[in-house]
């Protein structure tokens, strides 16, 4: 049976699942942002897992693994495409230094027991200075890895891309995509700037990339390189085998030579910089001295995948119809063959490697921390920071997911906002009892400094609540779009550097603050356009929930009863209409009252709930907001547990059978 299968990134990784899937007999589309500034390119396509002298078991089998692959693979491959991978089992030497103060570094890698199966033999200074002519003076001796090998990585890229297109997947350039749409643990689609994809299953494999879209702990490591070419009074190349140095490697091409690279964690800012190419060449001269009359070629650069243990994310995620196949930092290329075929398995036979174990996400997951939350597949049913269920209880059968909005995770359902209170302190109190993870504010308010709002921005902790501007006070799709921006730009303020959440509110209407429809859509559509992760506040209209999910909408926010007004759900009928076809986060806004209200309009089918008057005007604000979390707890877990039928007629709770009689 064929399933179809969207991977979202077209780098290497990406590219070789979908050949591996689409062999198996699975329909395949590959989503690419920009295939040209995919980190394949930008690499040195060294397989080295015996020269990086990686320390970690299981990657170390992982690497050797997809060693042992490439040969077959890169064959299959050409053989696809009649195009060359560039494929070379050169091995790999590594040179030592003499120490500062005249004494040799000696042997300073202990080879581990079971590294027979991947050999590697000292070579001393006379030997080294004979196998590897132009040596540095410094070098005392060194390494050799002679399983080593390296690949184009440009002509691997260019290989995977043909094959892709002539085993019959279908290939998107230029499609950035910019949210999961989930529901009940499932992805149900992808939110791109083509509009809304949707398959069966999905594949993350976006590199550096991935985090924008799931909040896991991965980090663009911006890696400078250069290249020199070979002048015509050099009879022959130079080199026959890779030179992996300290902090610099040489890797020979035919016409060429390569040398890299920096590891920067400065984030994705682009291009190559005066320090960086020096600091390489220095390195590169002192290895192999003849490099400074070597006429430069090219400088590039590119982001690495990085996570916090430099390994990769392989394996299930917290949807059962999503894969995650990321982070691989500097082993891309390397590990291409292994992440294809166990991806492949796992995706179509449910069988799942024993090595995935090691790389699964929740390595990343703290016991007494939420600060990575996504990482959590249980029943999450507050933010972790008061468990609703005692420790002591056994765990509940019934499983939830995560709250996601524009491809970021909350663990709590309730929303609360900054205006109304008597003072900083009540608001202060009062968003920390109620455990929510968003925070609406009115852009305008603090602009403008308006009572209540003065000295908010240093009133809470913005590293751990997520702030959601708001429009409020916009009477048109025009002022609406201006103050968004100014919201956008606001949060960047506070340090939320990758914060484009909006509340659009779009309200004419003084006397019932009603929003217009009309307006709203004109500013949502808008707002997409430029990137806006765009909450709408809507009156419970279906047709216009499902109008404002199509331009692209992270949310739909209907009312239960107008703003402010303690009401209750007077619009039960069609926010049921509205969760039943919505395929992104419903979240009830406006008019619930009470604590019963709330757990009600949970128990419909909500995903989250935002309240702000009901908490700000009672009596004891801080006590409420914990009433309102514990109701839209109880809510949620009524929901997913089910309700009882509704009968017309009395059904003992107590059997009549087997009772004593006189």
């Amino acid at each position: 049976m064929t399933s179809e299968t969207v991977i979202i990134g077209g780098g290497v990784i990406g590219l070789a699942i979908a050949i591996e899937l689409k062999l198996r007999g699975t329909s395949v589309t590959v989503l690419c942002r920009d295939f040209q500034a995919a980190a394949t390119h930008a690499a040195a396509g060294m397989l080295a897992p015996d020269a990086e002298n990686i320390p970690n078991g299981a990657m170390r089998s992982l690497c050797w693994r997809s060693r042992a692959l490439y040969p077959d693979w890169t064959r299959k491959l050409e053989e696809l495409t009649g195009l060359n991978t560039s494929y070379w089992p050169c091995g790999i030497l590594a040179p030592v230094f003499e120490e500062a103060g005249g004494q040799g570094v000696g042997k300073p890698r202990v080879r581990e027991e079971n590294s027979l199966s991947s050999p590697a033999y000292w070579l001393d200074k006379e030997v080294i200075h004979q196998y590897q002519s132009g040596l540095g003076a410094e070098v005392v001796g060194g390494w050799w890895y002679p399983e080593d090998a390296q690949v184009d990585n440009k002509a691997l890229a260019h290989v995977l891309w043909t094959a892709a297109e002539s085993v019959g997947v279908e290939l998107k350039d230029g499609i950035t995509v910019e949210a999961f749409l989930q529901q009940q643990g499932q992805v149900v689609g992808v939110q791109t700037n083509a509009g809304v994809i949707r398959a069966a299953h999905y594949v993350l494999a976006s590199g550096a990339w991935s985090n924008e879209l799931l909040p896991l702990p991965l980090r663009p490591r911006k890696g400078q390189m250069l290249s020199v070419r070979i002048p015509e009074f050099v009879p022959e190349l130079p080199l026959k085998r890779i030179l992996f140095g300290q902090d610099i490697y040489i890797v020979p091409r035919r016409d060429r030579l390569i040398i890299g690279a920096t590891s920067e964690d400065v984030g994705f800012i682009p291009e190559n910089t005066p320090e960086g190419i020096q600091t390489l060449l220095q390195a590169a001269i002192r290895l192999y001295p003849q490099l400074k009359h070597y006429p430069i070629q090219e400088f590039w650069w590119g982001f690495r995948p990085a996570t916090p243990d430099e390994l990769p994310i392989l394996g299930i995620s917290h949807c059962q119809n999503l894969t995650l196949a990321t982070g691989h930092y500097r082993n891309g290329i390397l590990l291409a063959p292994v992440t294809a075929a166990l991806i492949a398995d796992l995706i179509l036979e449910q069988k799942s490697d024993h090595l995935l174990a090691d790389f699964h996400y929740s390595r990343f997951q703290s016991k007494s921390s939420t600060s990575t939350p996504m990482l959590t597949n249980s029943a999450n049913f507050s933010n972790g920071h008061r468990p609703v269920i005692s420790p002591q209880h056994p765990p509940l059968p019934t499983q939830d997911s995560p709250l996601i909005i524009a491809g970021k995770t909350f663990q709590s359902r309730l929303m609360t906002g900054t205006g109304k209170y008597r003072s900083i302190e009540e608001m202060q109190q009062s968003i920390a009892a109620s455990d929510c993870q968003i925070v609406t504010v009115a852009v305008r308010r603090v602009q403008t400094k308006a009572a209540g709002h003065e000295g908010l921005a240093e009133a809470l902790d913005w590293t751990k609540i997520w702030m959601l501007p708001n429009t409020a006070g916009c009477q048109t799709a025009e002022e609406a779009i201006r103050v968004a921006r100014l919201g956008r730009e606001m949060a960047k303020l506070l340090g939320q550097e990758d914060n484009h959440f909006v509340k659009l509110e779009v309200i004419p209407d003084l006397k019932y603050l009603l929003p217009d429809p009309i307006g709203t859509l004109q500013a949502a559509e808008q707002l997409v356009k430029e990137g806006f992760a765009v909450l709408p506040y809507i009156n419970a209209d279906p047709m216009l929930a499902k109008r404002l999910e199509d331009v692209g909408c992270a949310t739909v926010m209907p009312l239960a009863s107008p703003i402010g007004s303690g009401q209750g759900l007077k619009t039960t009928a069609n926010i049921q209409i509205i969760i039943e076809n919505a395929g992104v986060p419903v979240v009830v806004d406006a008019g619930i009252g009470s604590p019963s209200e709330a757990a009600q309009a949970m128990e419909l089918g909500a995903d989250a709930l935002l309240i702000n008057s009901a908490i700000a005007l009672s009596p004891n604000p801080a006590a409420m907001a914990r009433a309102m979390n514990l109701a839209t707890v109880a809510g949620r877990l009524a929901y997913l547990a089910g309700r009882m039928p509704i009968k017309d007629y009395a059904s003992p709770s107590s059997p009549l059978t087997g009772t004593i009689t006189s």
